[in-house]
Formats: structure tokens, sequence, C-alpha cells
């Protein structure tokens, strides 16, 4: 199948502005782009990509006083596959991990480990470890927090959500990622699209969609806390600990956000003559 997306977003600065973008199609994906990718900016200025210690692609601008229009628009293909689901997949001893792995266990901004452990092992401490275990702790965090696009809050953790019960796909994945490592199984953040491919349109205006990877029997699996079962689609911009490794932008001065629209559409294929 193929897919288009793309994003036009705009932001206001009252003085030239350094930003940080996290914008990109993952490298991950770029074998599978149709069309050219490329971030463009009205009015036209520099920008310089680069890979950070994630493996994701960064762009970096000087926004100009004024209003500052960002936009890309592709066309991708993909398997059409759902999530791949391994109800077999064991956990992997800690001390197996490999290295790089580790940093997936620890607490970060947004996943307060060290405030969820005592409640982590309280829920799940009888579940048997591997894939069940983070079964669990998705229907756990899809059951706990209601989804209120209305009520997002940038500077909700993943115990504010658990607390305030409200939130949007980010606060899924942060209560997720943070329980999956309060139980010794390491989880990072992801962020990219996700369209209302294979299932009833959702009424909520596009954005982009947070989910999260758990490591399971020696590689990373999807997994997604909001919608809580395989979904069709996703493409991949970027992976990190939590949101913070991923924003889609970071002002090193005043920002205001202007305008905001994603698409990702599935791309209908023609009948056969």
């Amino acid at each position: 199948m193929k897919i288009r997306a793309g994003f036009e977003i705009e932001y206001e600065c009252q003085q030239p502005t350094p930003m940080l973008l996290v914008l990109s199609v993952h490298p991950s994906r770029l074998r599978d782009l149709e069309t050219p990718h490329h971030i463009t900016f009205e009015p036209e200025i520099p920008s310089r990509d680069y890979r950070d210690d994630f493996g994701n692609v960064c762009t970096r601008i000087v926004a100009p006083a004024g209003l500052l229009r960002m936009s890309t628009e592709f066309t991708i293909r993909d398997e059409g596959l759902p999530d791949e689901v391994a109800p077999d997949a064991r956990q992997t001893p800690v001390d197996e991990l490999p290295d790089d792995v580790l940093l997936f266990l620890l607490g970060s901004r947004y996943c307060e480990t060290d405030r969820l452990t005592d409640l982590a092992w309280s829920l799940f401490g009888h579940v048997p470890q591997g894939w069940r275990m983070v079964e669990a702790i998705c229907d756990y965090a899809h059951e706990r927090i209601t989804f209120d696009y209305l009520k997002a809050d940038p500077m909700r953790s993943a115990v504010n959500g658990n607390y305030e019960q409200t939130g949007v796909c980010r606060d899924f994945a942060h209560l997720a990622v943070a329980l999956c490592r309060c139980m010794n199984i390491p989880a990072r953040y992801c962020t990219g699209y996700l369209g209302d491919i294979g299932v009833p349109e959702d009424p909520n205006p596009m954005d982009f969609s947070a989910w999260f990877e758990a490591y399971l029997d020696g590689r990373w699996y999807t997994f997604d806390a909001r919608h809580n079962h395989p979904r069709i689609g996703r493409i991949l911009m970027a992976r990190g600990r939590d949101a913070t490794d991923v924003a889609i932008s970071t002002s090193f001065g005043a920002s205001r956000l202007a305008g905001f629209k994603v698409i990702t559409d599935e791309i209908a294929e023609k009948a056969a003559a």
C-alpha cells in the first residue's frame, strides 16, 4: 500500500530564534519513500541536518522574526501489515541486555520510574514475564487514561497522567514506558505518523502520534497503549527516552505556534481496466 503524509506548521517569533526540529522520516523508512522528502521553509532560510545519539534526523534552523511556515508532503510505501504480535516473546534478564539497551531501563524526564516502581510491582508482580506483562501494562494504561485532545498538557508526566487519568497519545505512551522500565523491561518512546487506516475515522484533528517499543527476546516490538490493538501504517519519525528527545520543535527563545496541520492518508489503488 501507499500512504500520503506530511505537515504544515507555522511559528511566529519576535526576533531571530534558533530552533531544533525533529520532523523528518526516520532513516529506517527512507528506503520506502516513493517521492522526495524534505522540509521547505517560507520564507526560505538555511537549514542543516544531523543524526542525534538515537539515530534520529534533526534539523537546525534560525527562525526569522515574523511568521515562518515549514512543510513537507511525501508518498511512502508500506507493507500494509498490522503491528507484529509475538505472545511467546520472552523477557531478557537485565544482566544479558546489550549495553546500548540499558539506557531504556532508566528513569527520564517524563517517565519517573522511582515514583512508579511500587505501583508497578503491586500491579504486575504476579504477571508472567515477557509479552504478557507488556500487554498487561498496555491494558492498564489504556483503561487508566481517558483520551481528550483538549486536555493535552506538554508538562504532564507519567506520574501526572496516572493521577489525572486524562491525556493524549503521548501520555499513554509515557505511562506504559515508565511501568515497563519499572518491571525491568527496556522501553523507548516513538513518534511519527499514524493515519486512520483499517479503522473507523477518528473525529479528532489529525496529529502526530506517539507509541512505544519494548525490548523482548533480543529485539524491539511495537506497542500502542492508547489504541491497544495492532495498527496499520505507522511511519516512524523518531525514537528516544521520552517526548523530550523527540519533540517536533525545541525553541531557544520565545516562539508561538501559529498553525498546525498533519495529513496521513492511504492512497486508493486504481482499479484495473
